[in-house]
């Protein structure tokens, strides 16, 4: 079966025409001469991958190896119309194996063609050739029926009947002249010849233009031309009916008619039916040919015409109307369109109905497809279906080999059952080509069919090893086709061949084909397809390859962008990385325009310099060899708009004008609004003024004007992009002087001198003016006295000044525009001032209420405003300090003043200083100045509490004791009542111990604390009190002498500790040290972090140069050489991850290179050399193991060092609540307190320095600048590294 449908297809494509043109199907011989043409064809194919092709060839070298029954291929149609001009074919074509011959029979008897020279047969072919140049063609006017034969079968054709078409003339006829009454319905007869096949009927005048038709005028089925009613200008000499033959390609017409419609209007009727005739009538229509039914109506007035279908709905898809209604056309007519049919004609004196019956009969039409071929192997069974249908019912009649099945041998094999024939058990020579025919009264159906008994082995048709690709969640389908007789069985396997595929997600098909329906990548693989019957076994090897699909993950958006600028869409795809992507752009879905300025590149388009033109859709296709993916995204060019045009004034007025413009093209950015200008060319020629708005809607404006204007306009359109250039302005437009309508405004009066008043306001603009000679009329008068207004004229001028006035006097004022045609209305009253004067009074009754020792309240009467003299602008209050009340500050005078704007009678007075004398005054003051003062008034701040005591220093430093110095506060702010001394020890790891406190009287300056532990770092905190409470505290560090004994752990000294904010990271990297010598400049540190990539950077300082890196790893210094003397560096330390990433990074340290010494030092009076070498001494007597010497004697060594600064108090210490102070670790280090500033050992020993800050910052601060040496203390942090 599935062979012969093979086959079938093979003859129906035109696939390698050459070859198969050069193939004869006459003989086997020249089959195999010419099978190099089919190898090399095969090749091909396979090399093309072409699967499709590879299977029509394989199937064509089948078809011609293996037997076959003929089939017929091509035959001319059962009705065969010929052009009797040209000669006769009639077409036979028929294929088979060996290929049949062929013969003919004519009117049912067989057709000699040898014995008609006038005929012949086309070579390799059944096809009748007649010669008609040397006969009739009516002599070959008859049933044809061709039969194709070989020796496994015989097929026929159907009956060809040939008929030559013909277009008979007119014949001639005299036509009278028809002569109506307006509004009678009339009909125009054309009755054509008979044709074959029928004419097509129109109707024209002589010039060859159709008659123009309507409702009331209309040409029906059989070419007549209907009037409902004549018109008078229906009036004329040539309708004419024209008849157009297709075959012959001739046209021929009738005589003309005339017809002349007499000036007698008929009355007006009801509609009447012309055609068909009475109530019903009944029609006949064939299954799947054209249903035509036609009503036409006579009437005045011209009746409509409409249809329904009494016993359902008309088929909407297959229904129109011709002819203005009067026709209802359903094409492909089926059985469910039978039934009643009702068309309707009215006009408003009534209706009338007309139903038409309609049937549907039926020539016979196959049901499922006719008779397939059969192939079969030896022993199998099968069945010939030939299953039709019709109206009537057909009747089936089998016939095998041309033969009536009835006629035909007998074989036990064959069963006939009405329109079925079942075989049996076949055997080998049971081929045959069976007919079936299918008859009614409306024609016949015959099908040829053949059995072909066949054994075959099975044969696979796939290529060997082809390989599939497919896009995973698609559907794959695995190809196995296959011949063999009997038909092959088809297994798969996948790989290891353990198990056939025939579950999910497989689906085997008939045809062999192995589908997966939701292709996945496990899915990949070899496959093995096994075909077999019971002759034998055939497999080949299938590669299925899964790939990813092609997204597009970044889709081109909608841009709207301005002309002349550039636009760029992006498309970003992602696809399987074995398939070779191409991406496409498209423009409204076709090609993209051949312009430069459309640049691609591989995931995005730009388009520069963007005109209107590059508006539209853009998409981005990318294309791989198995799929594709596209997005869209549209592009709107957007430009501001064309100016206006077109201005016209029209209903004009004399303070308006209504002015009204054409927009000009908003060029895809709707127009918000339009800005009317006016140019007033009597006043400022040359300058365009706003004068309003319109919504973008309108095109209209109403424009208040003003008098005495000479008026010219134009519009401005704004869209989103900006404003257009101006319209062309208008024409001229001018307005009538008149009086003002309004008068100036800001209109104020004050004094610049005691004796004046100075009247000033805001003149009128000259379009306010209204008209010509503007001048101001300006009045004034006392507020308080009951006096006339003064008037006076001013002209060209904002201001007016009346001199010899009171101080100080109210005044009302009015100012009025005039110009020549008149005064402006009545001027609204302003209020002003004559001039001031200084105050002449000051504050009464000065009094002082202290709040608290830095804060007090001053009390005064107001001042009468009457000797104020001016506009109140409010008091000053004059205090200064005379002197302290403490007998060891002096006096110190500080004059201050406080001003306080307003009508006030206290305020307060802040910032003073406790227990002092101050003294203070009142001032009142107006614009002019201030007043007189009021007597002094002095008083005296209460106690506050104590300043700081000015130092605090440690000395004489023992294993259990040492001594407090301090200096008293410099901000007393009272008597001195005693002082509080808290102190607590501090341990190695930072933390604050518990807290001691002692109370100390107010005359006692020092105090020795005993029994303090031995090598012991404390922290104290000292301050003063005052009746009023204690001051602020200052603190301070020391350390006891350390114990010889246990100097081997102690030394070097731990590193001071500094208290950390929360912001500040703990670093892996503390106590950064530097040592500059002749070799170069050491740096040291402790390293706590895991990492052993560790690197120096360094470079100068506050330089943009690149930083110099060092790799150190797990060493604790290094030693950097090459550096600039005289030049800071910048170092820090880094640890990496073996990434090379970054992970600790130490605080940036300034190392300074010492640049030549521009003056000699006496190296050896310097008290860190005399150090150093007692240090050297020292460690040149001891051993190896590092015993270093006591601490004390150091210190001796560096009696000569202080503390420059060392009363002040350590930032960042607090006295703890609780008792104890957490401290966090530090990254300082003895460094930080370095050379002439903080961070000294005093004389007894005793550390003194500040924990948080660099030595540098503190000197910039508090600008010490030392010319010593440098100190021992980096030669200690050197020491320290290397021990």
């Amino acid at each position: 079966m599935f062979l012969s449908c093979l086959l079938i297809h093979v003859e129906n494509t035109k696939v390698l025409e050459g070859c198969k043109s050069q193939t004869s199907v006459h003989s086997l011989q020249r089959l195999c001469s010419h099978c190099c043409c089919a190898l090399k064809a095969i090749f091909y194919l396979f090399f093309l991958n072409d699967l499709f092709l590879y299977y029509i060839w394989s199937a064509f070298l089948l078809k011609m190896l293996m037997p076959q029954p003929p089939t017929i291929t091509h035959q001319s149609p059962k009705d065969y119309i010929i052009d009797p001009r040209e000669n006769i074919i009639i077409h036979c074509e028929a294929k088979g194996k060996p290929p049949p011959s062929f013969s003919w029979t004519r009117n049912g008897t067989h057709f000699d063609i040898d014995e008609d020279p006038n005929v012949t047969l086309k070579p390799h072919s059944g096809t009748l050739v007649v010669d008609i140049s040397r006969a009739k063609a009516e002599h070959y006017e008859c049933v044809y029926q061709c039969t194709a034969r070989n020796k496994h079968g015989t097929a026929v054709s159907n009956n060809i009947v040939v008929q030559q078409s013909r277009s008979p003339l007119w014949s001639k006829e005299k036509v009278k002249a028809l002569v109506v009454q307006e509004g009678v319905s009339l009909v125009l007869p054309c009755r054509p010849p008979a044709g074959l096949p029928p004419p097509i009927i129109f109707w024209m005048d002589n010039n060859f233009r159709r008659l123009p038709q309507s409702s009331r005028v209309s040409q029906s089925l059989n070419g007549d031309l209907y009037f409902s009613n004549v018109l008078r200008e229906d009036s004329r000499n040539d309708y004419i009916c024209y008849a157009r033959f297709p075959y012959t390609q001739t046209i021929q017409q009738k005589q003309p008619i005339t017809v002349r419609v007499l000036n007698q209007p008929a009355d007006e009727r009801k509609p009447t039916f012309l055609i068909p005739s009475g109530p019903t009538s009944s029609k006949m229509v064939l299954r799947g040919q054209v249903l035509e039914m036609e009503c036409i109506a006579e009437g005045l007035l011209t009746p409509d015409v409409s249809w329904t279908k009494v016993s359902g709905d008309l088929p909407a898809k297959r229904t129109s109307f011709l002819h203005y209604q009067k026709t209802l056309r359903i094409v492909d007519a089926s059985e469910s369109d039978a039934g009643d049919y009702r068309c309707t004609a009215r006009n408003r004196l009534g209706s009338v109905h007309h139903t038409i019956h309609v049937t549907v009969k039926a020539a016979p039409y196959w049901i499922g497809g006719a008779p397939r071929n059969l192939v079969l192997a030896p022993g199998e069974s099968g069945v010939l279906t030939c299953r039709a249908s019709g109206t009537p019912k057909p009747s089936v009649s089998w016939a095998m080999n041309g033969i009536p099945i009835e006629n035909s041998p007998k074989d036990l094999s064959r069963k006939v059952e009405d329109d079925t024939i079942i075989f049996t058990d076949v055997q080998t020579g049971s081929s045959a080509v069976y007919q079936c025919n299918v008859s009614n009264d409306y024609g016949y159906l015959l099908s040829n069919a053949f059995v072909n008994v066949l054994s075959e082995t099975p044969r696979v048709l796939t290529p060997a090893n082809k390989v599939y690709q497919v896009i995973k969640n698609h559907q794959a389908l695995l190809d196995c086709a296959s011949f063999g007789s009997p038909i092959p069985k088809i297994t798969w396997f996948k790989d290891s061949r353990s198990s056939t595929l025939d579950g999910d997600p497989y689906i085997l098909h008939d045809n062999g084909t192995l589908e997966i329906h939701v292709a996945q990548a496990r899915n990949s693989g070899k496959y093995t397809c096994v075909a077999r019957n019971i002759l034998g076994i055939n497999e080949n090897h299938i590669y299925l390859e899964v790939k990813d699909p092609t997204r597009i993950l970044k889709q081109p958006e909608y841009k709207v962008v301005q002309m002349g600028r550039s636009v760029v869409f992006e498309c970003k795809v992602k696809h399987d990385p074995s398939l070779i992507p191409t991406m496409t752009w498209l423009k409204d879905d076709g090609e993209l325009p051949d312009d430069e300025r459309l640049i691609v590149d591989s995931d995005s388009l730009t388009i520069t310099d963007v005109t209107e033109n590059d508006a539209g859709v853009y998409t981005c296709v990318m294309n791989t060899t198995l799929d594709h993916d596209s997005a869209s995204a549209e592009l709107t060019v957007v430009e501001r708009p064309d100016p206006p045009t077109d201005l016209e004034l029209t209903d004009q007025k004399k303070r308006g004008v209504q002015l009204t413009w054409i927009p000009g093209d908003e060029h895809n950015s709707p127009i918000q609004k339009f800005l009317i200008q006016y140019q007033d060319s009597l006043h400022h020629r040359g300058h365009w003024h706003n004068l309003t708005e319109v919504p973008g809607t309108r095109t209209t404006a109403h424009l208040k004007l003003s008098p005495h204007v000479h008026y010219t306009f134009r519009v401005l359109a704004l869209n989103a992009v900006d404003f257009s250039r101006p319209s062309f302005p208008s024409r001229g437009f001018k307005t009538e002087p008149a009086a003002p309508d309004e008068n100036p405004t800001g209109v104020q009066g004050f004094g610049t001198e005691h004796d004046n008043l100075v009247i000033s306001w805001k003149p009128l603009s000259g379009l306010q003016s209204n008209g010509p000679g503007l001048h101001y009329r300006v009045m004034w008068r006392q507020k308080v006295v009951d006096s006339d207004w003064t008037t006076v004229t001013v002209a060209n001028n904002s201001k007016f000044v009346v001199s010899g006035t009171p101080t100080f006097v109210p005044y009302e004022l009015k100012v009025q525009a005039v110009n020549d045609y008149g005064a402006g209305p009545e001027p609204a009253v302003a209020h002003g001032y004559s001039g001031e004067d200084l105050p002449v009074a000051a504050p009464d009754h000065v009094q002082v209420m202290l709040i608290n020792s830095t804060l007090a309240e001053v009390h005064w009467d107001p001042v009468p405003s009457k000797l104020i003299r001016g506009h109140l602008k409010g008091y000053k209050v004059y205090y200064w300090r005379k002197h302290s009340l403490h007998k060891h500050n002096p006096d110190l005078v500080e004059n201050q003043i406080l001003t306080f704007s307003g009508n006030h009678t206290h305020r307060k007075l802040p910032g003073l200083h406790p227990f002092s004398v101050y003294s203070l005054n009142v001032r009142v003051y107006n614009g002019k100045g201030e007043g007189p003062p009021s007597p002094d008034l002095q008083f005296n701040t209460p106690e506050g509490v104590p300043g700081a005591p000015t130092s605090l220093v440690v000395t004489n430093p023992n294993l259990d004791s040492l001594t407090l110095e301090w200096s008293p506060p410099h901000d007393r702010n009272g008597r001195i009542t005693g002082y509080t001394l808290k102190y607590q020890p501090v341990n190695n790891s930072n933390e604050l111990g518990p807290v001691e406190e002692l109370a100390l009287p107010a005359n006692e300056t020092s105090v020795t604390l005993p029994n303090l532990k031995y090598s012991t770092r404390y922290k104290f905190y000292l301050n003063a009190k005052t009746v009023r409470g204690a001051g602020v505290a200052i603190s301070q560090e020391a350390v006891t002498v350390i114990d010889e004994g246990n100097l081997w752990r102690l030394w070097p000294p731990p590193p001071l500790p500094t208290v950390l904010t929360p912001s500040q990271p703990v670093s892996a990297f503390r106590n950064i040290s530097s040592l500059s010598g002749e070799d170069g400049t050491l740096i040291s540190w402790e390293y706590w972090g895991p990492e052993q990539n560790v690197y120096v950077k360094y470079r100068v300082q506050n330089s943009e140069e690149e930083w110099q890196e060092k790799l150190v790893n797990g060493t604790q210094n290094v030693m950097l050489k090459g550096l600039k003397g005289g030049l800071s560096y910048s170092v820090r330390l880094v640890a990496k991850d073996h990434h090379d990433q970054p992970l600790h990074l130490s605080k940036e340290l300034v190392v300074s290179v010492p640049a030549v010494a521009s003056r000699q030092v006496d190296i050896a009076t310097q008290g860190w050399f005399i150090g150093l070498m007692c240090a050297i001494e020292h460690i040149h007597h001891h051993t190896a193991m590092l015993c270093l010497p006591p601490f004390n004697y150091l210190f001796e060594c560096f009696l000569e060092y202080r503390d420059n600064e060392d009363h002040k108090p350590l930032k960042g210490s607090r006295t703890p609540s609780n008792g104890t102070v957490k401290r966090d670790d530090s990254d300082d280090s003895l460094v930080d307190y370095g050379e002439g500033g903080d961070g000294q050992f005093n004389e007894d020993g005793s550390f003194i320095g500040q924990y948080s800050g660099k030595s540098a910052s503190r000197e910039t601060a508090e600008g010490h600048e030392s010319s010593e040496a440098p100190s021992p203390i980096n030669t200690m942090n050197s020491l320290n590294s290397f021990v």
